[in-house]
Formats: structure tokens, C-alpha cells, sequence
């Protein structure tokens, strides 16, 4: 058994639903040898997708930002995700989609010759953030940001995210906050917001950070709460002096930063736009 991954759960591979320890792949699948592919997260309320479109939308641009021909259709996507859904040990969980480019002969450059892309799927346990975590906060500390110049792409490729995550991990801080050049870029493997007198700022969309899905819907609910915001270069300094700090991820959803670099974030609790951006985040997930 993967942790994580119940016996009883079904995985896709190649089209075909398995058992997980059934599913191989060859170790000359280019995803394996040069993290060549692209992933996507999808989370699942109580049987229902969340920001299904979204998801589809970045997978799309990951894809062809890889020149990886898309394996399904949008309707093909859809029914392979609501496929795994339906075999899945719990209606509350992850689907989990990896594309690589597929096998063949070991060379840097793309292949000459057609090759089929490999598809693997799997739905994974999701237990959203508890009462503690959304009343007492997470901590974080600042790291310089060393990863490549294409994070915009949904890579397979993560090296750096988990050089990043395990700094904060051997820190005891539950996230790393990187910048680059002196301004912020993003998380280990979410987005950072910033609250400075009632607005709420975050990086602008570029190639320097994964558009997280959460970052549309961040705008959405601040502005259905009457919070001001803005996308904007924000620098070292002012997330150090922020009211508030904020991360959003699929398996983070929206949760206050109240300790960063061993310093407390405004009163060192989560404060009033957390709140609002909570309670909004709740009403969507209740309606789905």
C-alpha cells in the first residue's frame, strides 16, 4: 500500500483502471528520465470538482507550452476525472493527472518519431484544513527562490520546490516564501498574499510563479467581499512589514501566515481579510 493511495482505490494508466501496485511505467518513459511532462490537481468536494474549468484551462496551457499533444478533449478530461471520482475510497479527495511526453530512446531533443504520451490518474485522500490550522495560523520563513525562469508551467519537473519545502521543513516553519531579486514570487507550493492597511496584494501572473488556481478566485472573493486588491511587484520588505500574510493552494485552500521569519505577522493572529476570504472560500465549497 502508498500512503495516501487505499488498496481499494482504482488508478488510470494508459487506459486502463488498475490497482496502484499494478500500474508500471517504463523506465524510459521521458517523464521518468528528464521530468519530461506536466501535472494537475484537482480537488473533489464531497463527489463534486472544484474550479473544474480552471484546472483543465492550465492543464491545456502546460501541455502546449511542453508541445505535448493533449492525449483527451476537454469532454475526455472531464470523463476520465469523473471516472476516477466514482472509483475513489472517499467522495471528499484528489485527482491526481500526469502527462509526459511517453517512451523513447534516451536524447535531450524531442523525438523524430510519433510517440504516444503517457496518462496516469489517481484520486488520493483529501482531508481539508481543520479548526487549529485555520484559528492559529501556519508560520513561514524567507528563502531566496533558485528554481528555473518557467514556473509557469505545471511540471513534473520539481526539484526545486521540494529543495524549497524541506528548508522549511529542517527550519520547523510550515512554508518557505521565496523571492526573487528582492520581491516576492510564491510559496514551495503556493501562492502568497499580503495585507497592508485593508488591501490585498499579490505577485503579479508571470513566469516567475504557477498561476495557482485559488489566484482567480483570490481576485473573486476579495472582490464579492469589498476587499481592495491588486496584483503588483511586492518587495522583501513590505512582506516582512505586512498586516497579514496569506496562502492558497488546492490542498491549503486559503490560510492565514502568522509567523514569518520567527517575527509575528501584524498581531500575530489571523486577521479580518483572512476572515472575509474564509468565509467566502466556505460559501463556494457549501454550494457546489
Amino acid at each position: 500500500m502508498i500512503t495516501g493511495v487505499p488498496d481499494e482505490s482504482q488508478v488510470y494508466l494508459n487506459g486502463a483502471f488498475m490497482r496502484i501496485g499494478e500500474a508500471h511505467v517504463s523506465v524510459l518513459d521521458r517523464g521518468f528520465i528528464f521530468g519530461d511532462g506536466i501535472y494537475e490537481v484537482v480537488p473533489v468536494y464531497n463527489g463534486h470538482a472544484f474550479r473544474m474549468k480552471e484546472h483543465l484551462d492550465r492543464l491545456d496551457r502546460s501541455l502546449k507550452a511542453l508541445r505535448i499533444e493533449p492525449p483527451f478533449d476537454r469532454a475526455g478530461w472531464i470523463d476520465l476525472i469523473e471516472q476516477l471520482v466514482a472509483r475513489a475510497a472517499q467522495p471528499t479527495c484528489f485527482v491526481y493527472l500526469q502527462i509526459t511526453r511517453g517512451v523513447a530512446k534516451r536524447d535531450h531533443a524531442f523525438p523524430t518519431t510519433p510517440v504516444v504520451p503517457t496518462v496516469f490518474g489517481m484520486t488520493t485522500a483529501f482531508v481539508p484544513p481543520g479548526r487549529a490550522v485555520r484559528e492559529n495560523g501556519m508560520t513561514a520563513i524567507g528563502i531566496a527562490d533558485e528554481r528555473w525562469l518557467h514556473c509557469e508551467i505545471k511540471s513534473v519537473s520539481l526539484l526545486g520546490n521540494v529543495l524549497a519545502k524541506q528548508q522549511a521543513v529542517d527550519a520547523g516553519a510550515d512554508e518557505v516564501i521565496q523571492f526573487r531579486d528582492g520581491f516576492l514570487t510564491e510559496g514551495s507550493s503556493t501562492n502568497i498574499w499580503v495585507v497592508k492597511n485593508g488591501t490585498l496584494s499579490g505577485p503579479p501572473k508571470n513566469n516567475l510563479i504557477l498561476e495557482g488556481i485559488r489566484y482567480g478566485l483570490v481576485a473573486e472573493l476579495a472582490a464579492e467581499a469589498g476587499i481592495p486588491f491588486e496584483m503588483r511587484p511586492i518587495g522583501q520588505a513590505e512582506v516582512a512589514a505586512a498586516d497579514e500574510l496569506l496562502l492558497t493552494s488546492a490542498t491549503k485552500e486559503v490560510l492565514p501566515i502568522v509567523t514569518f521569519d520567527g517575527q509575528p505577522v501584524g498581531t500575530g493572529r489571523p486577521g479580518a481579510v483572512y476572515a472575509a476570504l474564509r468565509a467566502a472560500y466556505d460559501a463556494r465549497i457549501a454550494a457546489l
